[in-house]
Formats: structure tokens, sequence, C-alpha cells
């Protein structure tokens, strides 16, 4: 049992490090590194504990705090793209899409009032990107997806 703790605790510490560091340039080999694991043992091993693949992980994170800065209409799509880590324009737009429905344009350009009243831990809370496939993990534990 102690060393399925000390592996959870190593998997942590790299998600903690992707949700710390997510506009940097984070990439599996080095969170892999974090977790004092081979490359292909954390892919397998976070994907089985998270329900997702670290990339996954870090997209959704990085999707999450664009969705922040897109509500603020003080930057545009460009500069929240770069400003989240993205690599390029296009994988953050289609990740962006595929995660929230609307393109980023369409969610800057979008009325956010509904989420005025909320401190920003609940505006993050609510408007968390939900994945539209339901993951094996989620479906072993009986979670419905969103």
């Amino acid at each position: 049992m102690g060393a399925d703790l000390d592996e959870l605790r190593r998997l942590r510490r790299a998600r903690d490090r992707m949700d710390r560091e997510y506009a940097l340039p984070l990439d599996v080999p080095a969170l892999a590194r974090t977790a004092l694991m081979s490359t292909a043992h954390f892919s397998r091993r976070f994907r089985d504990t998270y329900g997702e693949t670290p990339y996954a992980y870090l997209m959704t994170r990085r999707i999450e705090r664009a969705k922040a800065l897109l509500r603020r209409g003080e930057l545009s799509v460009t500069d929240v793209c770069f400003a989240v880590g993205a690599a390029s324009l296009g994988s953050f737009s289609a990740r962006f899409t595929e995660l929230v429905g609307q393109t980023p344009s369409a969610y800057r350009a979008a009325s956010h009032d509904d989420l005025a009243d909320l401190s920003s831990c609940q505006a993050m809370v609510a408007t968390r990107p939900r994945r539209r496939k339901p993951s094996s993990f989620g479906e072993a534990l009986g979670i419905a997806s969103a």
C-alpha cells in the first residue's frame, strides 16, 4: 500500500505542477521527471488515476484559464492563447471549441452577466470545461458527464 500512496503523491506533484505552471512550455517527459517515472509509465498511470491523459489535463487547465481571460474582454484571442501557454492559435481554438462548445471569439463576445455575482473561485468552478465524451474512469465510478 505504501508504494501505491507514494506513486499517487508523485502523480499529484506532476498534476499540481500543471495547475501552477500551465502557461509554461510543459511536456509529458518533463512532467514524468517531476513524478520520478518513465514517460510511458507516467502517461498510463496518470490516465488511470485522473481519467485523462496528462496532455488533455494540461489543455483543460489552459482552457479554464483562457475562459476567465476571455470573459474580461481585455485581451485578443491570440493574446489569450499565448498567455495560457498554448503553442498555436489553431490547436488552441480547436481544443477550446471542443471543450466549451463555441469558438474562443464567440465565447469572448457572449454575455457573461450571469457570472457577475460570483466570486472568481465560484466562476471558475461554474465555467470549468467539461469533456463531452465520458471517460472510462468516470463510467467506472458511475459519474455522469456534463
